[in-house]
């Protein structure tokens, strides 16, 4: 019964929480790829891939760079996180825990800053916008990007329609030959919802007419504004969502915590067991194997009986290991075994 209870009470590393963050790290490091091989696939499209100077030709922001930023981060994590919990390995579980809490702390500073330094955070918006709007037509994902939001937050330009003249397309200037010249994109444009086709001319030369005018035409708030509108509109969503991220970033590293110290409690049991079976009795085969080489070296009475003495029941692992494991014995060990006979032998 002794032995029984004892082996119940041996450390195991949890199979549940394991194969959970094995099987949830999996998904990650799927989406991760996913998302790393749309990313390359846009640059290559692009010929990014084959002109890496064209990175820096674009004065905005690339949309691709977050589908390769965000997709490597995502398969690095969960290639740490998945082959961690399979093959038991703490330094790949530490890194993942690590990593991920490096971002949990960099989300809620980022939140903590962006609370307290809300004006400031408004001015970077504003020039993020407009730096982009300067770019609008130099990559067509910049584009599609910058309509999509102007489109869905009911908005045009960071501050207002103004602001397309910062492009060289839109601007209001004589020497503009543009078409578009005091323009706006179609996606500033109020939408009519009896139009079955898109009309791509709609903010065309809108901006010589009054203001008053323009409201009947395309929309007139900034995106800023309409950003941070929309954020008090929402703002439980908001929050529940950024909680729920946080929340899932702590589970992770509370079980991959969690694993490392199961992994740990069962080596130190393991060298535990290692060290004290040291000191336990030689089994028979041990004792008939220890028989068997003391006469294949034609040792005599006196020199067998040292040698299992100082060799089979030796409290050193090394005569174990080298006597009864090998075939040839170190010489030197046998003189130390007191056997000078058997080692002129050798």
């Amino acid at each position: 019964m002794s032995g029984k209870h004892q082996h119940f009470q041996e450390p195991e590393v949890g199979c549940c929480g394991k194969y959970f963050l094995f099987g949830f790290n999996v998904v990650f490091w799927v989406l991760g790829a996913l998302f790393l091989a749309i990313g390359l696939w846009a640059w290559g499209e692009k010929g990014v891939l084959s002109n890496i100077s064209a990175l820096t030709d674009l004065g905005g922001l690339d949309p691709v760079w977050l589908f390769v930023v965000v997709g490597g981060v995502m398969s690095v994590l969960g290639f740490a996180g998945c082959i961690g919990a399979l093959r038991e390995n703490t330094f790949l579980l530490k890194f993942f825990s690590v990593f991920l809490g490096l971002i949990f702390f960099l989300e809620l500073a980022a939140g903590i800053l962006a609370f307290v330094f809300k004006d400031w955070i408004r001015d970077q918006l504003n020039l993020f916008i407009n730096n982009n709007v300067k770019a609008y037509r130099d990559d067509i994902d910049l584009q599609n990007l910058i309509d999509f939001a102007q489109e869905y937050w009911s908005c045009c330009g960071a501050r207002g329609p103004n602001d397309w003249n910062l492009n060289i397309y839109f601007n209001c200037t004589d020497v503009n030959p543009s078409r578009e010249r005091c323009g706006v994109p179609f996606s500033c444009c109020v939408r009519d919802p009896a139009e079955d086709v898109l009309n791509t001319q709609c903010g065309y030369d809108v901006r010589l007419k009054l203001e008053l005018e323009q409201q009947g035409s395309i929309h007139t708030k900034g995106c800023v504004g309409q950003f941070e509108k929309w954020l008090q509109d929402n703002l439980t969503v908001v929050a529940g969502v950024f909680v729920g991220v946080a929340l899932l970033q702590i589970f992770g590293i509370c079980l991959a915590q969690n694993l490392v110290s199961d992994i740990k409690a069962v080596k130190a049991s393991w060298n535990k067991q290692n060290l004290e079976n040291h000191w336990l009795p030689p089994t028979i085969s041990e004792v008939l194997s220890a028989q068997v080489f003391s006469r294949a070296l034609h040792l005599d009475a006196p020199c067998q009986r040292v040698f299992l003495a100082r060799v089979v029941y030796t409290f050193e692992p090394t005569f174990k290991i080298s006597y009864i494991l090998h075939k040839s014995p170190d010489p030197r060990l046998l003189k130390k075994a007191g056997c000078l006979a058997a080692a002129t032998l050798q």
